[in-house]
């Protein structure tokens, strides 16, 4: 089985759109996992700990986690992304299948 990994927008203005965006991502990650794709979902992750940790721990994470992925999913909107941007200039860097919502 091949492992992909969800990137796009965490952070927003509210708790709200926080929440929406994890949510978003859990949706895609479903519907990846029914396509018989190893999902690794960093906004489940580390929901709503924000300020529990260097922002740049996480980033830093998600970078190691996106080099051991075969593949990199990208939400709607992850070119608002800081982080999003990082992992997919990454990935593909490395050469790993890209996809795009």
């Amino acid at each position: 089985m091949k492992t992909i990994y969800v990137a796009g927008k965490y952070r927003g203005k509210s708790e709200n759109e926080v929440y929406e965006n994890i949510h978003h991502a859990r949706t895609e990650a479903l519907k990846l996992w029914e396509q018989s794709w190893c999902v690794i979902t960093p906004h489940l992750n580390s929901a709503f700990m924000d300020g529990m940790n260097d922002a740049a721990k996480f980033l830093e994470g998600g970078l190691e986690l996106v080099r051991r992925s075969d593949a990199i999913y990208l939400l709607k909107g992850w070119q608002s992304s800081q982080g999003a941007i990082a992992e997919h200039n990454l990935a593909v860097s490395l050469g790993k299948e890209v996809f795009y919502e």
